[in-house]
């Protein structure tokens, strides 16, 4: 069976992301307007394990694994919790 990353509502994808960065703060990861709260993101810049140009406000590569799947986890909970929600019609 081939994966696809194409999404069903196309429109969702802002909401992802919202969701996605709303988690990552809550976790305290150093992502998106929260990277400015850590040092070491600049830090690793100075050591020139990432450059500075890389670093966006989308940059997830400084994160680690198990956090990232910590938010995507969190996200499919959420999703999951809002469609019983919705066929519970609470």
């Amino acid at each position: 069976m081939a994966r696809s990353n194409r999404k069903v509502v196309p429109e969702c994808e802002k909401a992802l992301d919202q969701m996605k960065y709303e988690i990552a703060a809550e976790l305290g990861l150093p992502v998106g307007a929260n990277k400015a709260q850590f040092g070491n993101v600049e830090f690793a810049t100075e050591l020139g394990t990432i450059s500075s140009a890389s670093i966006q406000d989308n940059y997830w590569g400084h994160i680690a694994t198990r956090d990232t799947g910590a938010v995507g986890g969190a996200i499919t909970s959420r999703l999951v919790q809002k469609a019983e929600q919705t066929l519970l019609g609470l």
